[in-house]
């Protein structure tokens, strides 16, 4: 006489039909990578020239520029939204690159790219004859001070940790 155990034991199971489950290409890995890489590279061009364009916004323009006007255009003081859209951007585009491509350097391109784009609008001349970044704008000063001090924090960051054991 079987017990339940044994009985149990000698039971096959049912055959089933399904596929095993792929393995996936060794390659994405690096797709990932490179993809990680181009999308950080044009977010930092386009904060970049987001950041460039608001650091000459005043309290005045929040009125003007729905008449049209350009930014800049409005009277009354500057406002530092630049200075904080930099940090924070420049933040977010440093975590997304080191974190998709799992590499330390991706940091390097998107830091040495958004540097040279602010700091090439700072040397650049209008048809007007005004610099794109002026001496005289204290926001730009700060924005570019801030942007790329929040890629060095970020950097800094990187190498107090450990890496990852393997």
């Amino acid at each position: 006489m079987m017990t339940d155990n044994t009985q149990q034991q000698t039971e096959t199971t049912p055959k089933t039909y399904e596929a095993e489950a792929r393995k996936p290409w060794a390659g994405w890995d690096q797709v990932v990578r490179v993809v990680g890489l181009v999308i950080a590279l044009v977010a930092t061009v386009v904060t970049a020239l987001f950041e460039i364009i608001l650091s000459t916004l005043r309290t005045g323009d929040l009125a003007t520029i729905w008449r049209g006007d350009p930014i800049g255009s409005g009277g009354g003081p500057l406002i530092g939204l630049s200075v904080v859209l930099a940090a924070v951007l420049n933040y977010a585009i440093a975590w997304f690159v080191v974190t998709t491509t799992r590499r330390r350097w991706a940091l390097g391109p998107p830091w040495a790219l958004w540097t040279l784009l602010v700091l090439a609008a700072a040397g650049v001349r209008t048809r007007e004859g005004d610099y794109l970044l002026g001496g005289e704008n204290w926001v730009a000063l700060v924005m570019i001070l801030v942007g790329s001090l929040t890629y060095a924090v970020y950097s800094y960051r990187l190498i107090l940790q450990r890496p990852p054991l393997s």
